[in-house]
């Protein structure tokens, strides 16, 4: 320890001296293993010739407590005894275990949850009231009511009830955030155009897990309205109901052209979601759809062709099928786990068309610091047109813009019209996405507010020899920047500042976006 000269500071050194490295000479268990003493060994990380690693013990001790609490003893100890050789840098360790006594859940509190129905959160409780306690139970509870979306945190604890030594109480504190949202988007393209959507939703109606949303969608070439209203438990066995209503229109050539060209589509689907794990969920659904296809002597060759082969109005009834599954901590701010989905969908002779259209989707979160995230979006689909019938213009795929190819306009990327330049969509299309997340410095560990850094790559493509069209560089497109991520009171907001990679002809670029309400 030192004075400065001017008296006014301290210094404090600390010398340290690591010494030698140690290995395990030998490690066994001894205690009460409850004749469970293969299945704990198995749980041990740290062998005999391995150099002393506290990191590795301390997981040694924790997934030993950890399967113990798997049936009913909540309060297990595992203390590491060592003996240290010092002649030849070795360690015997020896893990005496204490399960201590097997309690049951008396009872399971919802705590903090003002609008939430008790209900809502009880039904995604796997740890059940009257039964042994089941630490891995106690996990995947809380896992699923933080996927719920509803809570900003979930914090379960488990308290010993007085007078008795074999019942526990189970605390589920949740901290509500507002599951309204007013959805708001907007982008400034790099013709000084600005397109704007809007809607309302509300994820947790009158606090009964309901989802109702209407969606707006205001831009001049691309207009829609939707209705959704999800019901996660349409039958008490968890049985999901989904119904959707939407019109579109669809005008691709109102900019650059004089077209009025346009598509108008009016429809709906039911769909039914049935699970079968804790994780995965199959679909099943069937809908109905009227597209009417205006067009005159400005409209891409390729929609010519299309309406010349099927008429102005085409009508449409898919049916669709699909599995996901879901096994991230939380829908809202993922910090580990991941999802997948995949959808087939397939038009029916009912309709005037048939096709089939196949999309798969796989995100994955890792955390490898403290509010640091690191994740992955994987995302493609693929349509054909069957019985030798060319694939629907109405189901093209479209990427660019944010949830997408952030730096590039939306919808901006893939086959363009000959003629206009304009990009018609195509029948497949890869996206991918990396993105870091992190808090915000200064902040400290707020999961509500965090900046993130990402890499964006992916382009759609259109059949071959399609009439009309060009798919012009037909590489992938790739976009990089930075942005912020805020859970604000009108929900999820997203703000990002893309730029393109490698720059080719004719691509449309859009730096600043924003959107309130996106995922990924």
């Amino acid at each position: 320890m030192s004075i400065s000269p001017d008296k006014k500071d301290m210094y404090l050194t600390i010398a340290l001296h690591e010494g030698e490295p140690y290995k395990i000479s030998a490690i066994k268990l001894s205690g009460n293993l409850l004749d469970r003493q293969a299945e704990l060994t198995k749980l041990i990380k740290i062998k005999p010739g391995d150099r002393f690693s506290a990191e590795k013990l301390q997981a040694t001790t924790k997934a030993i407590v950890d399967k113990l609490g798997e049936y009913g003893y909540a309060f297990a100890q595992v203390n590491a005894q060592p003996q240290i050789n010092q002649a030849d840098h070795t360690v015997d360790l020896t893990l005496n275990v204490d399960p201590s006594r097997r309690v049951y859940v008396r009872r399971v509190n919802i705590v903090g949850n003002t609008r939430t129905r008790d209900e809502v959160v009880r039904r995604e409780m796997r740890q059940l009231e009257s039964s042994w306690f089941d630490s891995s139970r106690l996990a995947l509870s809380k896992d699923r009511v933080n996927r719920l979306g509803y809570f900003t945190d979930v914090d379960v604890t488990t308290i010993p009830v007085e007078g008795t030594n074999d019942q526990v109480d189970v605390d589920v504190k949740v901290t509500e955030k507002p599951t309204g949202a007013i959805t708001l988007g907007a982008g400034f393209s790099s013709t000084d155009k600005v397109v704007l959507s809007a809607g309302v939703s509300q994820d947790n109606v009158f606090g009964s897990g309901t989802s109702l949303s209407v969606n707006i969608n205001t831009a001049k070439t691309y207009r829609t309205l939707t209705v959704t209203q999800v019901d996660p438990y349409f039958t008490i066995d968890g049985i999901k109901r989904i119904t959707d209503l939407y019109y579109r229109t669809y005008q691709p050539l109102y900019y650059s052209t004089n077209s009025s060209f346009k598509i108008v589509t009016v429809g709906g689907d039911l769909k039914f979601g049935i699970p079968f794990s804790e994780q995965d969920t199959v679909y099943f659904g069937a809908g109905v759809e009227q597209n009417t296809l205006d067009i005159d002597s400005a409209t891409p060759q390729s929609y010519i062709d299309y309406v010349k082969e099927f008429g102005r109005v085409v009508n449409n009834v898919p049916v669709t099928v699909g599995w996901s599954r879901d096994n991230r901590d939380s829908a809202l701010v993922p910090s580990r786990g991941y999802y997948t989905q995949t959808n087939a969908e397939y038009g029916t002779p009912a309709g005037n068309t048939t096709y089939v259209k196949v999309d798969a989707q796989a995100q994955y979160y890792y955390s490898f610091a403290r509010g640091f995230v690191l994740g992955f979006n994987l995302q493609g689909g693929y349509g054909k047109g069957l019985q030798g019938q060319t694939y629907p213009i109405f189901k093209n795929y479209y990427a660019g813009g944010i949830g997408s190819v952030r730096g590039y306009e939306p919808s901006s990327l893939g086959p363009r019209d000959t003629t206009t330049g304009d990009p018609i969509g195509g029948s497949r299309m890869a996206v991918g996405n990396i993105e870091l997340t992190f808090p915000l410095p200064g902040t400290g560990y707020d999961r509500t507010l965090r900046v993130f850094t990402f890499l964006d790559g992916g382009n759609v493509w259109g059949d071959p020899g399609q009439g009309g069209t060009s798919t012009g560089a037909n590489g992938l497109r790739y976009g990089y920047g930075f942005g912020l991520a805020w859970i604000s009171p009108i929900g999820p907001l997203k703000l990002s500042l893309g730029f393109p990679v490698t720059k080719h002809a004719g691509d449309q670029y859009q730096k600043f976006q924003f959107q309130i309400g996106t995922a990924f």
